[in-house]
């Protein structure tokens, strides 16, 4: 799943076990469940310049569902108030990750819907346990990203043990700092938050609307609480089938795809980039960009792993290709580095919500599902991946490395598969690389009487609310009526993707390399938080 898509894997044994521990989903809960459940909330204006209507609140829930009485988390809440004479009740909204916040996207979604259609909904926005402005809120090792790392592909035994040194420092770190809270950050917990967040507004059933790893939260709430479910809205889907593991195998071959597409444009634009007309000598360059920036970082900060890290976000959305193409063609044409430090800071320079962004993510990551303990089955996935797929193989590894370190053991949640489901609508685009097309056919095969809208030829990750009417229209509908498409087959809908950006001049590019999405839909930009990448992987998945 800003970020790696995630997946969670189904062993059915312990599966039952961990769903025991969760209410039912439609009555009362009994017992001491009943006696624990959530107050009432206190809304208080929160309003800012953009969204003066926002409010907020918090919820205090338990850190153990199987000690209500113990510790207790804050989380915090943000509210759009329907204003409509009738309200459809609250529409829950998460961004992704796992380690996204999701407060912001409250107004963001408010604005970017219709306004007769937003007017319907108290939306809602959280930040899941451990994230932002929830408390505790994690940072397990303050600086982790802090440039210039070693180069990400293990050439040399030494640039193999400061990567591994890297991921166990963190992992360690993790575990001297959280290790009472990190048996609990976990996806099936966020999920029971949701439900908690549910009954503190005095709701029997949600709208919930989610991108990227919030799809997966959807998908397991409504596993674990299907009655609770009044409609659901999925983008950018995670696939059910995989264990993570594995996928970020998968999610390799794909963002290289889509890498070599970015270098494909490039080659189109050769009048304004110079970098060749023929896509493989492009990417030529890129690598040996790469190789230059091992021996000499540009500006003592981005060496080849923070070019890595620069350009991952150009898979996630192609309004970023044009200043990414800038500083490229600075850097390759006339060894000008600013271009490419200022692209850096903008696109992938990690900040203290970075810091907390990537802890809440490998601490969710790591817990949720199994990973390998043995680093020579993640050298040789890797090396053999890497062999075909160079651009971003390694720096994805180690990434999630501290999973193969983790100081808490792995749980098996649940598997997905559901029948009891109103129609769930899902959208997806066909050369995602954060979240695969296949993945979504998976999904939509699991939900029963889910319906599948495409958008064929598009690889944004994040594809509603974007500027592509054809998809928004598919969304609105469902959101105001819950009209859903009716197709035949494995697809029940497609919307054409939008035309890829326009290079921009190359005098701007050479002095700005900052900007962003010309004509690329910046409206759900805010939403599905693509410009707050506090690192490339971690909300998808992001």
């Amino acid at each position: 799943m800003k970020k790696h898509a995630v997946v969670l894997c189904s062993v059915a044994v312990a599966a039952a076990g961990l769903v025991s521990t969760v209410p039912p989903a439609s009555g009362a809960p009994a017992g001491a469940a009943a006696a624990h459940a959530p107050a009432p909330l206190t809304w208080k204006k929160c309003a800012t310049k953009d969204h003066p209507t926002l409010q907020c609140a918090s919820l205090k829930v338990p850190l153990d569902r199987q000690a209500p009485r113990g510790r207790q988390l804050t989380l915090a809440l943000s509210r759009v108030p329907h204003t409509a004479k009738v309200s459809q009740g609250p529409l829950l909204v998460n961004p992704g990750g796992p380690g996204g916040s999701g407060l912001a996207m409250a107004g963001s979604v408010a604005d970017a819907l219709p306004t007769k259609v937003a007017a319907q909904y108290d939306i809602i926005g959280f930040d899941p346990r451990g994230v932002g402005k929830s408390r505790p809120a994690l940072d397990c090792r303050p600086g982790h990203f802090s440039p210039v790392r070693p180069a990400t592909v293990p050439t040399t035994a030494a640039l193999e043990r400061a990567n591994l040194d890297r991921a166990r420092a963190f992992a360690q770190a993790c575990g001297t700092k959280y290790g009472d809270l990190l048996p609990f950050i976990d996806t099936v917990s966020v999920v029971q938050d949701m439900d908690a967040i549910r009954a503190a507004l005095g709701a029997q059933r949600i709208n919930y609307f989610g991108y990227s790893y919030g799809t997966l939260l959807g998908a397991l709430y409504g596993k674990l609480y299907p009655h609770r479910v009044r409609r659901m809205a999925l983008d950018s889907l995670v696939d059910p089938s995989g264990v993570w593991y594995a996928d970020n195998l998968r999610q390799d071959e794909a963002f290289d795809a889509r890498h070599k597409a970015f270098m494909a444009w490039i080659a189109r634009h050769d009048a304004t980039y110079r970098l060749g007309k023929d896509p493989a000598k492009v990417e030529a360059k890129w690598y040996a960009m790469r190789a230059a920036l091992a021996k000499k970082p540009a500006g003592k900060k981005v060496g080849a792993a923070e070019l890595e890290d620069t350009f991952i976000p150009g898979g996630y959305y192609n309004g970023y290709w044009p200043s990414l193409a800038d500083a490229f063609a600075a850097y390759a044409n006339a060894k000008k580095s600013a271009p490419l430090v200022k692209a850096y800071e903008s696109y992938a320079a990690v900040d203290a919500a970075g810091d907390n962004s990537y802890s809440v993510y490998t601490a969710v990551q790591c817990r949720d599902a199994q990973w390998p303990h043995d680093w020579a089955t993640w050298r040789a996935d890797n090396d053999r991946v890497h062999a075909k797929t160079p651009f971003s193989t390694w720096n994805n590894a180690w990434y999630n490395a501290p999973c193969a370190f983790w100081p808490t053991h792995s749980l098996f949640p649940p598997d997905v598969a559901n029948t009891e489901l109103p129609p769930v609508l899902l959208f997806q685009a066909t050369e995602d690389p954060a979240t695969p097309y296949d993945g979504a056919v998976a999904l939509h095969r699991k939900l029963a009487g889910s319906r599948l809208v495409v958008e064929q030829g598009g690889g944004n990750h994040g594809v509603t609310l974007s500027g592509n009417a054809c998809l928004d229209r598919h969304l609105t509908a469902y959101l105001a009526s819950g009209t859903v498409p009716r197709g035949t087959g494995e697809v029940d809908a497609v919307c054409k993707a939008q035309p890829d950006p326009k290079p921009r001049s190359a005098v701007r590019g050479a002095s700005d390399a900052s900007g962003g999405a010309e004509g690329s839909g910046r409206g759900a930009v805010s939403v599905t938080g693509r410009p707050a990448l506090s690192h490339p992987w971690s909300t998808m998945g992001s």
